[in-house]
């Protein structure tokens, strides 16, 4: 007997949005997280970028972030800030908002929707059965699921007893983060030397936010101590530091789970992926990956779709993460300060400024030219819909507001009922649609407007029409399971 269709191990941004998802697509859920307190005491990543907005702004819950963020150009690269104000989006720009606080409001969020979270419990152990999965619990229970998604950050256990491989690269440089008061607090500000970047900023409650570069790859554990130490060989002092919230390391060791899923088992956010945080993609990569996984996975447990579905989740989201840690890898190396990374970084600086590379890498980066390979023709196939203004029976509507249940839609601006969706009526919206204007995407520019389009919930775009409906029977077997 099944206890629950999924587990997710880890109450973090990912498990979360991905708890949320599925119970939006209908599918039973449980989340397990070690955690007592859903308050996070670390701060986390420091935002998000624009395709994560986005996909928040999908669900109708973007407003919450915007409410408590600023809206900022928070890309940068190669010390060069690159400002997508230009691109053809909603939301052509970043969030400075701390993790802490994204991770409180998608936690209310996911309650609105009923997700239940077991906290102070984690999985200890778990095996792949006939009926499901058996999950072994620290507080001595047994549950059954029918798969399990590790969402259980960079050691995950999920992972590591999956058997699930982990290359990369082992770390180069290490960071003490801590905030903690200071009975002699320094000039606020960046500092650097000979070993690296050091900061203090002004942070909660009267402390003080510290980073310090170590002097060599740091093992030992990060205690108050140790922080002293730090502050002592490269402040010359360490500022009276004491009554720490916290003490943590950061390093550039970067690695990639070989396969995002192993039968019953998935991987998603940190624990299929750790990384330098330059560029601060790792929330972001977390949060879109939920929403790429939740609506398949859903469909496979009720038994709508089969399980190679699962298949396309590692098949599209494994080369977008790929490709963002080769940015956080060129940052690290880019930022020593030999004569010649400092040459190399000078060079890369004056490319990235340039128009062209400006907007290429500036769209990777952002997540906003993201495409999956869904086979060729139209530029829009396997790209993000836009967010257009268009005109239905019920009036007018935004594109994404016709995404927040999390269902597949298909819009249809040719001649009404020129486009019949068979079996699938029940599973999938058709929409009458007008629109006037141009369709524009990043990077690319300007496109020719399809006559309809097949939009999956997470927002991609699997059929384009072109006057006809051919293809679109197959595009909605493939997706919603047959007929």
């Amino acid at each position: 007997m099944v206890d629950h269709a999924v587990i997710i191990a880890g109450g973090g941004p990912t498990g979360l949005m991905l708890g949320a998802e599925l119970r939006l697509a209908g599918a039973d859920v449980l989340i397990v997280e070690k955690r007592t307190d859903p308050v996070r005491i670390q701060p986390g990543a420091l935002g998000l970028h624009a395709r994560t907005l986005e996909v928040l702004d999908q669900r109708g819950i973007l407003g919450r972030f915007l409410a408590e963020g600023t809206p900022m150009q928070v890309l940068g690269f190669a010390g060069v800030r690159l400002d997508i104000s230009d691109f053809p989006s909603r939301h052509p720009y970043g969030l400075s908002l701390l993790q802490k606080h994204s991770e409180r409001i998608l936690c209310n969020w996911a309650a609105e929707l009923g997700v239940p979270i077991r906290r102070g419990t984690e999985i200890v152990g778990f095996r792949e059965e006939v009926s499901g999965i058996a999950v072994e619990l620290s507080d001595g229970r047994r549950l059954m699921a029918q798969y399990l998604v590790g969402c259980d950050g960079g050691r995950s256990l999920v992972r590591k007893h999956a058997g699930i491989g982990f290359p990369g690269t082992d770390p180069t440089v290490s960071h003490l983060l801590a905030e903690a008061e200071l009975t002699d607090p320094p000039d606020f500000g960046l500092r650097g030397d000979a070993i690296g970047t050091h900061a203090m900023s002004p942070g909660e409650n009267g402390k003080v936010g510290i980073m310090v570069t170590e002097a060599a790859i740091g093992t030992a554990e990060p205690t108050l101590d140790v922080l002293r130490q730090a502050l002592v060989a490269h402040y010359g002092k360490d500022y009276g530091v004491h009554n720490p919230t916290y003490i943590t390391r950061l390093t550039d060791m970067t690695r990639q789970a070989e396969t995002y899923r192993r039968g019953r088992v998935l991987l998603a956010g940190d624990a299929a992926h750790v990384h330098y945080p330059a560029g601060g993609f790792g929330m972001g990569m977390g949060i879109q990956e939920a929403v790429n996984l939740g609506w398949k996975l859903a469909l496979v447990v009720r038994g709508a779709a089969p399980e190679t579905l699962l298949d396309t989740y590692h098949a599209e989201r494994h080369p977008v993460a790929e490709s963002l840690l080769r940015y956080t890898l060129a940052s690290v190396a880019l930022a020593r300060r030999d004569p010649q990374s400092k040459a190399l970084g000078a060079i890369m600086g004056e490319l990235v400024a340039m128009a062209e590379p400006r907007r290429v890498t500036a769209g990777q980066m952002s997540g906003l030219d993201i495409r999956y390979d869904l086979g060729t023709g139209h530029p829009l196939l396997g790209r993000r819909m836009p967010d257009l203004d268009i005109v239905t029976a019920q009036g007018a509507v935004r594109v994404f507001d016709l995404l927040h249940e999390a269902r597949p839609v298909v819009l249809n601006f040719g001649p009404r009922g020129s486009l019949e969706p068979g079996p699938w009526r029940d599973r999938v919206r058709v929409i009458e649609a007008r629109y006037e204007g141009t369709w524009e995407l990043p990077v690319i520019g300007v496109v020719a407007a399809p006559s309809a389009v097949h939009i999956r919930p997470d927002g991609h775009v699997a059929w384009v029409g072109q006057g006809t409906d051919a293809g679109l029977s197959e595009t909605l077997r493939a997706w919603y399971g047959p007929a």
